[in-house]
């Protein structure tokens, strides 16, 4: 099971973003992060295409410095656009109004052998529940 302190980092973090962008706050769900820690021991780049809404992150310091990464990509949103970007995907999840839930897992990846899509280093990787970056709901989902 994944430490509280580490709930709360990413909860803290998560919910002071989603507070800048008119979104209610997201409980801890830990299916969704049981389901996070056994895709992040996998130490694979690329996304699990499971269910939920998802976010990556490697090669940070900080849970909260991976998150506050995703956020810093509200700079280039278009909101006037209100569309599903690459490079702005993990800030429109994030901040995502109709997501309520989150689980997250955390995984030192040290013993990967530096393969095209392998991890090295720390691996955070977050679930989101119900899924955001649906397409035609940017406009009303993302503030």
């Amino acid at each position: 099971t994944m430490s509280s302190s580490f709930q709360n980092e990413v909860l803290n973090s998560t919910n002071w973003y989603r507070a800048q962008h008119e979104a209610a706050p997201l409980t801890w769900n830990s299916t969704l992060a049981s389901y996070a820690q056994d895709y992040a021991k996998n130490c694979i780049w690329k996304h699990s295409g499971g269910p939920y809404g998802e976010n990556l992150a490697s090669n940070f310091q900080t849970p909260t410095l991976a998150i506050s990464a995703w956020a810093q990509e509200e700079k280039t949103y278009n909101y006037a656009h209100g569309k599903f970007s690459e490079k702005e995907g993990h800030f429109t999840q994030l901040v995502w109004q109709n997501t309520t839930q989150i689980g997250c897992g955390l995984v030192q990846c040290d013993n990967n052998d530096a393969a095209d899509s392998g991890v090295k280093g720390a691996y955070l990787v977050c679930e989101y529940s119900p899924r955001g970056n649906v397409e035609g709901q940017f406009k009303e989902n993302v503030e």
